[in-house]
């Protein structure tokens, strides 16, 4: 089992945003903007949808380590910490999803 987290990814693109886009991928997304760094997210995303319908296990790893790689970019351009992502996960982990929706009051 890995031990590499989330937050060692979140502390590379980090790192690696603040080099010469000239030598670092993320550099290059980071300069390119948040429009740019969303789009490549978002092709990701279906590129990870495609191989989980498809059954393609291999693909579905590899595509899902990208989706999380162009997230963690995209948070890095917002400016927004993992843990804040983290810490909305834990309050919406509070209650079950069905508990949560059956204490809304409907307008």
């Amino acid at each position: 089992m890995s031990s590499f987290t989330l937050s060692d990814l979140e502390r590379i693109v980090g790192e690696r945003a603040l080099a010469p886009a000239t030598e670092s991928w993320t550099a290059k997304l980071v300069a390119g903007g948040q429009a740019k760094a969303a789009k490549k997210l978002g092709e990701e995303a279906v590129e990870t949808v495609i191989a989980a319908v498809s059954n393609d296990r291999e693909n579905l790893v590899y595509e899902s380590a990208d989706l999380l790689y162009h997230l963690m970019v995209v948070l890095k351009i917002a400016d927004i910490p993992l843990q804040t992502v983290l810490a909305e996960l834990e309050r919406r982990t509070a209650r079950t999803g069905l508990s949560e929706k059956a204490g809304r009051q409907d307008p």
